[in-house]
This record gives structure tokens, C-alpha cells and sequence, in this order.
């Protein structure tokens, strides 16, 4: 596996109702080589559904407990 070119890191705190859009919008863009950080700081909305629905080898959750 090869380093991407870029890493998009989205640190999140109760933001289900955004990390869908901003994950969106990240995935829609035209230049491929990317990863997707998303670092939740134990989140207890509805991030964890929402992140649950993406199904990319580019996409890495960590949780902070």
C-alpha cells in the first residue's frame, strides 16, 4: 500500500449531523489520492451511525475515549 498524497484529518465532537457532509465532500472530489482521518473525541450523538455507512479503505476512525 502506497502513502497517499494527501491526509484530510476531521477532528469531530458531536457532529453527526455535519461529518456526513464534510465526509461527502471529501469523497466527491476529483483528485483520488487521498486518506480520510476522522478523529471523534467520544462523540455521543449520532456520529458513530453516521460514520458507520462508510465503506472506504481511505476512511480511518479513531475514537478518544
Amino acid at each position: 500500500m502506497s502513502v497517499p498524497d494527501v491526509s484530510v484529518i476531521i477532528p469531530s465532537y458531536n457532529h453527526g449531523h455535519l461529518i456526513g457532509r464534510a465526509l461527502d465532500s471529501v469523497f466527491n472530489q476529483t483528485y483520488k489520492d487521498f486518506e480520510v482521518i476522522v478523529v471523534d473525541n467520544n462523540s455521543n450523538d449520532m456520529t458513530d451511525l453516521v460514520l458507520s455507512t462508510y465503506n472506504d479503505p481511505r476512511l480511518s476512525i479513531y475514537k478518544i475515549n
